[in-house]
């Protein structure tokens, strides 16, 4: 295209440790395979699990490409143990943001409580949470308008979301800061929802949309990692000068 709690000063103490992803052909994702780690950046703690910080050092990157940066100033965990990821600015550059798990999972379902206005986010800003093996072998939720302001704010998808029935488009319409998120994750099936406010068992009038995907794109039982990022549509410039922030209250895995 997709921690032990750590503040924003104490992250900076964290051990620089060695990121290249690198994954392997292990068949069965159940094993929680440590991902490898070779080259310098950070991995931080955020809701009870580690995450390499992206970085593409001074090249872009897909997606966009976009400048995805590991600084404290893109992605940091707060003293409420918030996930916090920005679009930022500096020397000219926009710089993108974005967290990948060390371990896979596979088919589980996996829970995220959102704690910013998504719904909100400049027209050229994409907010990502999503599995990915390959590029068409991914899972996604989405939450942007991409470049167009007359676009619905949000999708589900699965890769490749270009083919007929592989991706469903949906306004968020948020009342607060609040909502939650999830895809469940099975062999032969990916059901996918969105709800108002964090919760699990929503109220009807919280429930924003539903959707089951049983097409033949479900991807396999295989090494996938899970990722959240916030990066700029095709590259282009926030629309409204200032960049944006995408807020994770805590990601459940069960």
């Amino acid at each position: 295209m997709n921690f032990n709690f750590l503040n924003k000063n104490t992250t900076a103490s964290c051990v620089l440790v060695a990121f290249l992803l690198l994954f392997s052909s292990c068949a069965n994702s159940q094993d929680n395979e440590e991902l490898p780690i070779v080259n310098s950046t950070r991995v931080i703690n955020f809701s009870g699990y580690e995450w390499v910080v992206r970085t593409s050092d001074e090249g872009k990157e897909g997606p966009g490409p976009n400048y995805f940066s590991d600084s404290e100033e893109n992605v940091w965990v707060d003293e409420e143990g918030r996930l916090h990821l920005k679009v930022v600015e500096r020397n000219g550059n926009w710089y993108c943001s974005g967290v990948i798990l060390r371990q896979s999972y596979g088919f589980k379902k996996y829970i995220f409580y959102v704690s910013s206005r998504v719904d909100n986010l400049d027209q050229n800003i994409v907010g990502g949470l999503f599995t990915h093996i390959t590029d068409d072998q991914e899972i996604d939720i989405e939450f942007s308008r991409w470049s167009d302001p007359e676009n619905q704010n949000s999708q589900f998808a699965v890769q490749p979301s270009f083919k007929a029935g592989n991706k469903v488009r949906y306004d968020l319409n948020l009342d607060d800061n609040l909502s939650t998120h999830f895809f469940d994750w099975k062999p032969e099936s990916i059901e996918f929802a969105s709800y108002k406010g964090h919760t699990r068992t929503p109220e009807a009038d919280a429930i924003v949309n539903t959707w089951t995907y049983t097409g033949e794109d479900v991807p396999p039982h295989t090494d996938e990692r899970l990722k959240i990022n916030l990066w700029l549509f095709r590259g282009a410039s926030p629309a409204n000068g200032t960049g944006g922030e995408m807020i994770i209250d805590r990601v459940e895995i069960y």
